[in-house]
């Protein structure tokens, strides 16, 4: 088991927190060292991105680009001087559907330590 300290703390971010941020929570979340949380920007999101989540997040992964700016508007402070990556996953995938689980992998990877 490694040390809760040193664990990477991702943050994935659709919009409504319904098929992409959840399957990455999913795929990413037994991973060692890793501590994964995923959210939605829209009000109606299964659970919404709070000030909490972004303070928490190491790294923050947005599927598109309207997700970054709509958390750089909301939460413009406490964005300074976190990394947000735009992952460029169209809003076309059902929930742990394989070419999605595939473009997480592949987009993701080279960030883990």
């Amino acid at each position: 088991m490694s040390d809760r300290k040193t664990e990477q703390k991702f943050l994935f971010v659709c919009s409504r927190n319904q098929w992409r941020s959840p399957t990455a929570e999913k795929v990413w979340g037994k991973t060692e060292g890793l501590q994964v949380r995923s959210g939605g920007t829209s009000p109606k999101a299964r659970k919404t991105i709070s000030a909490a989540d972004i303070t928490w997040a190491d790294i923050i992964f947005v599927m598109e680009q309207k997700h970054k700016h709509q958390l750089k508007a909301k939460f413009t402070r406490l964005l300074d001087y976190k990394p947000i990556h735009v992952l460029e996953i169209p809003d076309e995938y059902q929930y742990m559907d394989e070419e999605l689980v595939e473009l997480l992998k592949e987009s993701v990877t080279p960030f883990l330590k």
